[in-house]
């Protein structure tokens, strides 16, 4: 598939978003954060920005902008739409969480029930964006059963990243707790996105050329001519390919910049204190370059059926 800087921005920015929201809203019910609003509100509003830059990218790659707003009235039965509904839903508790941390204080019951919504919301949207793609049968690397946990533990991580990173500047014991939890969400993600990775090389692709046409029994088979004499929008949009090569090397990258890079730094952030001011900032941007490169990779591995017809087979040329 064709990885479109705007959703690539999309699933990496919303998810750091997300994910930072929902750690602010489980950890302030537990009362493990600064108690100050001159954290906690920058901090949900940071994580509103994040998701914000996310959602307004996605429409970059729409052919008609103006129209986003359609995009929710098939909530029944899209999960694009259902994307969109939550997403906004979501902005109602994230700012009553807020304006309930400024006026009543962290420690309200305010403030802890709309930030346990708040975050209920992050994630159910994250999932959302998830199902978007674990339901497209005909491109089986999305068509997997780890694609929603893996985009519910990437946003977990960068999330608890990004927080860590902002409280580094203001509470060094609270920033440690995060920085622990941060680490344990990386090797939860950097475990899963293995593991689909030798799912995805292991699985054998959904259709060939010989069963769509029904001429396996004679051996191999190759298109006589192809249905379109130059390159069109299925090709573009669907029919991108990645050498093996580069993908091995781009994931390696992905693992170095984006997991281990990370906790190294995270690590050194907990048993250091004095250094945590920038080793913390320094692993939240550590974590979001590498799982931009992570998220380009899922979708430029993705092979589609339709390019069957145009002679493309489902396998990485070496």
């Amino acid at each position: 598939m064709n990885p479109a800087f705007s959703v690539i921005l999309l699933t990496t920015a919303s998810g750091a978003g997300y994910g930072m929201l929902a750690w602010l809203g489980v950890l302030n019910a537990l009362r493990l954060l600064p108690s100050s609003p001159w954290f906690g509100v920058p901090a949900i509003f940071v994580a509103l920005a994040l998701s914000t830059i996310g959602l307004l990218a996605s429409t970059l790659h729409l052919g008609h902008p103006e129209r986003a707003w359609r995009s929710i009235s098939q909530w029944r039965t899209s999960w694009l739409s259902r994307e969109g509904v939550m997403a906004l839903l979501t902005y109602l508790p994230a700012l009553g969480f807020a304006a309930a941390w400024w006026f009543t204080g962290a420690g309200s019951g305010a403030a802890a029930v709309l930030g346990l919504l708040a975050a209920a919301c992050s994630l159910a949207t994250i999932c959302c964006q998830a199902m978007i793609y674990a339901t497209l049968k005909p491109i089986r690397q999305w068509s997997n059963r780890l694609v929603p946990p893996n985009f519910l533990l990437l946003a977990l991580f960068t999330g608890a990243a990004c927080l860590a990173g902002a409280l580094a500047l203001d509470d060094a014991a609270a920033a440690r707790l995060v920085a622990a939890i941060a680490v344990v969400s990386a090797v939860a993600a950097g475990a899963v996105k293995l593991a689909y990775w030798r799912q995805i090389d292991a699985a054998p692709p959904v259709a060939t050329i010989e069963s769509a046409t029904g001429l396996g029994a004679l051996g191999r088979v190759r298109m006589l001519e192809s249905p379109h004499t130059e390159e069109n929008f299925l090709l573009r949009e669907m029919g991108y390919a990645i050498a093996r090569k580069h993908a091995t090397r781009l994931r390696a990258i992905a693992l170095a910049v984006g997991f281990i890079a990370p906790v190294v730094l995270l690590v050194l952030g907990i048993v250091l204190p004095p250094a945590n001011r920038f080793l913390l900032p320094l692993a939240a941007l550590a974590a979001v370059l590498g799982i931009y490169v992570e998220r380009w990779l899922f979708f430029a591995e993705a092979t589609h059926t339709v390019t069957l017809y145009y002679g493309r087979r489902d396998e990485r040329p070496a």
